[in-house]
């Protein structure tokens, strides 16, 4: 991805979102010609010349300071995760560019970590990456999201060793939109999060290769992702209408493993005494039960899982199918 483009069009957007009414600026009622704030306007809230704020917003910003790139988060009225975003694209222009960028190695889930999943009772509980691939996953987290790990267009047979793959699966398997009720919500979280995960590792090959091939299969992840939104996931409420337990909506909580950079740990528990705890239970019973035929490999790197998480082939279409939604 290049830099400068990606500062541009980042300040651009954010610049748009600003009202002039909001920035505190009169605008006497006269008509604007862009949306937003001016640059020379940015630039006077920011305390900068607007010749310097216009070579920011052109992506000229190797070597600008901390205190500058503040000034301007500030006049642009930033939230945390845009301000981490602009910190992070300032951090890595400022860096060497690689020429070729490498493959990372498939991550690992330390022994440890996977041992405090399987240790989660009555919570469903899973690793992922940045790049939304599910690294783990524990029993009742594998019934949870049987849908997405066992998707042939998530896992891909013609792809070995294909880790599933959350964004994969929202915007290429029609099956998504039936899975979350909020599909389109949770869609432009994925987006907002793979937007910061790029910003923080512009030379992660696979997650250029994904956001390529989502920018090419969905028109609705183009779309947003030419919005340039940014989220940092930590804590809310997620629907699901799940095959098998029926509809939950349950209370997620995230944790970055510090000893394992890129790693967080995601886990959704219910309401005490709410029919979401019942659907849970009934799920977890389930996902205990013993399997119906043999067992196979679990995409998710976690031990063996009944044949019936996997995917039904027939209820598959991995080409570029939108899911739909009302």
């Amino acid at each position: 991805m290049d830099r400068k483009e990606e500062i541009r069009d980042f300040l651009i957007s954010r610049r748009a979102k600003v009202s002039p009414e909001q920035a505190g600026i009169p605008s006497y009622g006269e008509l604007r010609r862009v949306p937003g704030l001016r640059r020379e306007e940015v630039a006077q809230l920011a305390g900068v010349s607007t010749d310097y704020y216009t070579r920011l917003e052109r992506g000229s910003i190797r070597g600008v300071s901390d205190s500058v790139l503040g000034a301007v988060a500030s006049a642009l009225q930033l939230d945390e995760a845009e301000r981490e975003h602009l910190m992070d694209l300032a951090r890595t222009a400022n860096t060497p560019s690689v020429r070729t960028p490498r493959r990372p190695t498939q991550q690992r889930v330390r022994p440890g970590v996977l041992r405090l999943l399987d240790g989660m009772t009555g919570v469903a509980a899973m690793v992922q990456n940045g790049r939304g691939d599910v690294l783990a996953t524990n029993l009742l987290g594998r019934a949870l999201y049987a849908e997405v790990l066992t998707s042939a267009v998530s896992v891909g047979p013609d792809v070995p060793n294909r880790l599933p793959n959350q964004a994969r699966y929202l915007f290429l398997d029609p099956g998504a939109a039936d899975l979350y009720p909020d599909w389109k919500a949770v869609a432009a979280t994925t987006v907002a999060m793979l937007r910061l995960a790029s910003g923080r590792n512009p030379h992660d090959r696979a997650l250029n290769e994904l956001v390529g091939e989502l920018t090419t299969g969905s028109g609705f992840f183009a779309e947003l992702w030419a919005g340039h939104d940014v989220r940092i996931h930590t804590t809310g409420t997620k629907r699901f209408h799940h095959p098998v337990a029926g509809d939950l909506s349950l209370q997620f909580e995230t944790l970055d493993l510090p000893g394992d950079e890129g790693q967080t740990l995601f886990t959704f528990t219910a309401e005490p005494g709410s029919a979401s705890e019942n659907a849970l239970a009934f799920l977890a019973s389930w996902a205990a039960s013993p399997p119906e035929t043999t067992t196979t490999g679990d995409p998710a790197g976690g031990s063996s899982r009944p044949a019936r998480f996997r995917a039904r082939p027939e209820s598959r279409n991995p080409g570029k199918t939108e899911p739909t939604h009302d």
